[in-house]
């Protein structure tokens, strides 16, 4: 039996999951609702606050940036 992995997902208790394409450099991020039914959204449910602008920047920033300025850059953006 092949099961959807936000049907998976939801079973097990998770209520977010983010898809990383590294090389496009770019986040989806999908909260999974009461109705058991997940949607794409653009700030995360679960981290208050964590815009998926602000990681897909740091996804950018990781090829040009070390990790140590790409974590200085954090701090300062979600101070």
């Amino acid at each position: 039996m092949v099961t959807s992995p936000s049907k998976l997902y939801e079973r097990v208790g998770i209520k977010e999951y983010w898809v990383v394409d590294v090389e496009a450099r770019e986040v989806i991020t999908f909260a999974i609702g009461e109705d058991e039914r997940s949607g794409q959204i653009m700030v995360s449910a679960v981290l208050p606050r964590l815009e998926m602008d602000v990681i897909e920047e740091a996804l950018r920033r990781s090829q040009t940036e070390n990790d140590g300025a790409i974590a200085q850059w954090l701090v300062r953006t979600l101070g």
